[in-house]
């Protein structure tokens, strides 16, 4: 693999880790030339998932968007990149599993919620006032109730 930083052809695997069920794997890899070090992802794909948004357009589906919605969810939060990949992992395995490949936007900003109540609710508060748009403080507070009542906080 060519190193992204001075695009030295041949950079050496340093270590390799299988994420997400045997689904992915991470290799830390290293540039002989520049010394730099980096990380690469290898998954598989199935059949290409089609998002379908609110308004009706279609538009491929791109896991970076959830994992970008995941990283402004989880600023300054106790939790690893890693651990954020393989939250995507579980969503992205979901939608395959379902085995259509026309989705709505809806259903992924559902998985994601569920996965973020599991792991973080700071996270899961965050998300769910972009997602849900919230306008009023009580929209917060009802959340917040939720997760109360449900003995999670």
């Amino acid at each position: 693999m060519r190193c992204p930083f001075c695009g030295y052809e041949d950079t050496r695997v340093l270590d390799s880790r299988e994420l997400s069920e045997g689904r992915a794997i991470r290799r830390r890899r290293e540039c002989p030339q520049c010394h730099a070090r980096f990380t690469t992802y290898e998954r598989y794909e199935t059949g290409p998932i089609t998002v379908i948004k609110k308004d009706g357009r279609r538009e491929k589906f791109d896991r970076k968007k959830i994992l970008n919605g995941l990283l402004k969810a989880f600023e300054k939060r106790p939790i690893t990149v890693d651990d954020m990949e393989r939250i995507v992992d579980n969503i992205v395995s979901q939608l395959q599993k379902s085995g259509t490949l026309e989705v709505p936007s809806e259903l992924i900003g559902k998985l994601v919620m569920e996965e973020l109540r599991k792991v973080d609710q700071v996270a899961y508060v965050r998300f769910a006032s972009v997602y849900k748009d919230f306008r009023e403080i009580d929209q917060f507070i009802e959340v917040i109730k939720e997760l109360r009542n449900e003995g999670q906080i």
